[in-house]
């Protein structure tokens, strides 16, 4: 007989996932709408395919435990206690607030305190992949922002797993029963002398071995074991810390990316990650739409409201109140308050084992995965409009900034137009400038326009597919274009710009294979650089330059 749940489950779910999230990134909406969307349909409260409700969630884990392996690679042991000073507190204060608004709610639907509590507690814990997915969108992953959001969600973590260990103890307490003082404090101790231990070895030992096996792997210069190894570190790890420590996968997980970060493999372990990464991190909210029951919204919509309100107002208001007391700015504080304003993961693992153990109803586990539902659904339209918002103050200080920049020098002529002031840009600028010839740079990146202007050199802050950015540049009087942006579908428009507005200007671009090269070629460009190539001619040039095959030649001489 064949066993095809996993695999159906599998194929529904990226099935489903592609088809919906395709439909609403056609409708301007997050992709994650379409994921959770496409659970719903999987789910049992849906006619059609049911997916084994079983399966998804631990395959979720699965995209949990890549993901925030994958944090673990950007991060450093050092990152991490930079941030301790606001993510600890904030984390704690978050979660004590948020946790006694949901309790106030709890008691006003008319539950005991043992279980408002637990309801609580559900509403203040952000979802870990909805934070990660919204930081590396924006590349804030490895900015102070993130490293303090990220600290801020393994604070969170920790207190979970100390709530999801003690719950079971003091169920006795929760449900007014008295409990056993003894067993609750000797159960708090063991949980602290379990993650502490788990720290201790992942810092003493795992530092020494984990990297020290990926660097054995590496030598032998097989792809796939390096995959192998790496998933095989990720996912053991993750299994080993939860089984041993008490703690859970997405912690373990963590840990072991921080220790791989100190090997010199660690940007080749992201990248082998990645795609299993994005993949399983898509099955997470696929399951979420699984557990979501829609015929809530329309039986308690006032309850689902309150909850909602409650997830995305209070641990906006508090996350953003406890940056800025902290000294933090506001843009900051801003992006902390939307980023952590949803519930996720651990709040449906805390919301069913309150119900396995009788101290939460049903009701208020429905209620806590229609808030998680919304909440998730509702954060990236809070995203874009702090991207929008940022992207107003940006527009503002760049026009400031350009009016106090020092403007293109009148009367330049036969100048260079050089679009582009990365690694390749700044090491010709560096040569052309030794030769005297004058320069005026393009390049879209604030930083880099900053490092030009430092460097002496007249800057323009744009995009050079834009005609105006370019006219700015004074093409008309240039004698040469370089575009050194790796680009070339890019690089391809700006050369049909630039021959529009002087057709007899010379233009070299940079190409990485033959078809950029011929696109480049066919768009106008005089020439095009391969690097590949040019390394090649290079290499060849100092093997013709030695015994036996130099004659009278001698070995170019050492570029410093």
């Amino acid at each position: 007989m064949h066993h095809t749940s996993l695999i159906a489950i599998l194929v529904a779910g990226f099935g489903l996932a592609f088809i919906f999230g395709a439909l609403a990134q056609r409708l301007r909406l997050s992709p994650l709408v379409g994921y959770l969307v496409a659970g719903i349909i999987a789910g049992p409260f849906t006619p059609g395919f049911v997916g084994d409700q079983t399966l998804a969630p631990q395959l979720a884990e699965i995209g949990v435990i890549l993901l925030m392996f994958g944090v673990g690679l950007h991060f450093s042991l050092k990152d991490l206690l930079e941030v301790k000073r606001i993510a600890v507190p904030g984390a704690l204060v978050q979660i004590v607030f948020v946790s006694l608004l949901g309790w106030g709610l709890g008691r006003w639907f008319g539950w005991d305190n043992g279980a408002a509590l637990v309801f609580g507690i559900s509403l203040s814990v952000a979802s870990t992949v909805v934070v990660l997915r919204a930081l590396e969108e924006r590349r804030l992953l490895d900015t102070t922002r993130g490293r303090i959001a990220v600290g801020w969600l393994i604070v969170e973590d920790l207190v979970m797993v100390l709530v999801l260990v003690l719950l079971p103890a003091m169920v006795g307490m929760l449900k007014g029963e008295g409990g056993d003082a003894t067993a609750i404090l000797a159960e708090l101790i063991k949980t602290v002398f379990k993650v502490g231990a788990f720290i201790a070895v992942m810092l003493l030992v795992g530092r020494r071995v984990v990297p020290w096996i990926l660097e054995r792997v590496a030598g032998t210069g097989s792809r796939e074991l390096f995959t192998l190894c790496v998933l095989a570190i990720a996912l053991g790890v993750a299994f080993g810390s939860a089984e041993l420590f008490g703690v859970s996968f997405a912690l373990g997980a963590f840990f072991a990316g921080l220790l791989l970060n100190e090997s010199e493999f660690s940007h080749e372990a992201a990248n082998e990650t990645l795609p299993l990464r994005d993949a399983f991190a898509v099955l997470f909210f696929v399951s979420v739409g699984m557990l979501f029951n829609p015929s809530i919204l329309i039986e308690r919509p006032v309850e689902v409201l309150a909850t909602f309100a409650i997830v995305v107002a209070g641990n906006g208001i508090a996350a953003w109140t406890v940056a800025r007391l902290l000294g933090k700015t506001g843009s900051t504080a801003l992006l902390l308050a939307i980023a952590l304003s949803q519930i996720g993961e651990f709040s449906f693992i805390l919301a069913g084992l309150g119900v396995q153990l009788d101290v939460l109803p049903k009701d208020g586990q429905d209620l806590i995965l229609a808030g998680a539902l919304l909440s998730i659904t509702f954060n990236p339209l809070l995203m874009a409009w702090l991207d929008s918002r940022v992207a107003a103050e940006k527009r503002v200080a760049q026009k400031l900034a350009d009016d106090e920049a020092p403007p293109i020098p009148e009367g330049i002529r036969d100048h260079v137009l050089l679009v582009g002031y990365g690694r390749v840009g700044r090491e010709l600028a560096r040569v052309l400038r030794e030769h005297g010839v004058p320069l005026v740079v393009i390049d879209g990146e604030d930083h880099l326009v900053e490092r030009a202007r430092a460097d002496g050199l007249p800057a323009i802050r744009g995009n050079a597919v834009n005609e105006n950015v370019l006219r700015e540049a004074m093409p008309e009087r240039a004698h040469m274009a370089l575009l050194a942006i790796p680009n070339a579908l890019e690089a391809g428009e700006i050369i049909a710009t630039l021959k529009k507005v002087n057709p007899t200007l010379s233009i070299v671009a940079r190409g990485h294979s033959d078809n950029e090269v011929k696109h480049l070629l066919d768009h106008g460009a005089d020439a095009a650089v391969m690097a590949e190539r040019e390394l090649a001619h290079s290499f060849a040039e100092m093997v013709m330059a030695t015994p036996p095959y130099r004659g009278a030649r001698h070995l170019p001489p050492a570029t410093t």
